[in-house]
C-alpha cells in the first residue's frame, strides 16, 4: 500500500487529498490546541450544550471537562498512533498524524459522556480488540510489533466498508471511524491547515471585502 495512494473510494483522487477534501468542513474550529478543538467538536454533538454547558464555551480557555478521567489505556493509544501515521504519514510538506498528537484527540472524543461518544467508545475499543487478534491471527504478533508492509496489508482489507470480505466489515467499519477521527484532528492543527491551504482564523487589521475576481465568479460584478 503506497503513502499517495491509500484510497477509502474506488477513485483516482489521492489518499491524503481524499482526506483534505473531508478536512474543508473541518477547519471552521479554532485552533485552540489539541483539548480546545476536541471540546469544539464535542460541543456540536446534538444536546451536549444543554447536557452539560448552560452557556456558552469560554473558547479563550477551553475546557475538558473529562480530561482527567481520559479512557484508553495506553496500548490503545499506541495502537492508534500506529493507524493515525498509515491515515496520514509525514511527507514534504507536513508532519505525521500521530506527531500531532490525533490519538490523544480520540482517546478525548471517546472519553466524552454524550450519547454519540459513547457508541465511538465502543467501536474504537473493539475494533482494536479486533485489530490485535487479527493480527495475530496473520502473523502471530499484536498490530503495533507488525512490519510496516504486515500491518498495511491489514489495513488495505479493511479500507474500504463496501469492498471488505464479510467477515472483515466490523474492521471496516472500526476503520472508518478512526480514519474520521484522524482526519478531523490532523486538520484542525496548524501544520494541518496550513497542509490545505487554510488562511482562516488570524486576525486582520481590516477586511476590504471580497476581491473583484471572487465577485465576478459568484456573477456579482460584471
Amino acid at each position: 500500500m503506497a503513502d499517495d495512494n491509500y484510497n477509502s473510494s474506488n477513485t483516482n483522487l489521492k489518499r491524503r487529498d481524499a482526506l483534505k477534501l473531508l478536512a474543508t468542513a473541518a477547519v471552521s474550529i479554532p485552533v485552540l490546541g489539541m483539548a480546545g478543538h476536541a471540546a469544539a467538536v464535542t460541543a456540536k454533538t446534538k444536546g451536549a450544550e444543554l447536557i452539560y454547558r448552560p452557556t456558552d464555551p469560554d473558547m479563550l480557555k477551553p475546557v475538558v471537562p473529562w480530561s482527567m478521567t481520559l479512557t484508553l489505556t495506553q496500548a490503545e493509544l499506541d495502537d492508534l498512533a500506529v493507524l493515525a501515521d498509515i491515515i496520514i504519514p509525514a511527507d514534504a510538506q507536513s508532519p505525521s498524524a500521530a506527531s500531532l498528537g490525533a490519538q490523544h484527540f480520540i482517546n478525548e472524543w471517546v472519553s466524552a459522556p454524550y450519547p454519540q461518544q459513547k457508541a465511538d467508545l465502543v467501536l474504537v475499543r473493539g475494533g482494536l480488540v479486533w485489530l490485535n487478534g487479527e493480527a495475530k491471527k496473520r502473523f502471530g504478533k499484536a498490530f503495533a510489533k507488525l512490519s510496516t508492509a504486515e500491518q498495511r496489508q491489514i489495513c488495505d482489507d479493511i479500507c474500504y466498508e463496501p469492498k471488505a470480505a464479510a467477515n472483515l466489515k466490523h474492521g471496516a467499519r472500526f476503520f472508518a471511524k478512526v480514519r474520521d477521527l484522524t482526519a478531523t484532528a490532523f486538520y484542525t492543527t496548524e501544520p494541518g491547515m496550513a497542509d490545505i491551504g487554510y488562511i482562516g482564523n488570524k486576525p486582520m487589521a481590516n477586511f476590504d471585502g471580497p476581491s473583484d475576481e471572487v465577485l465576478r465568479k459568484l456573477k456579482l460584478k460584471s
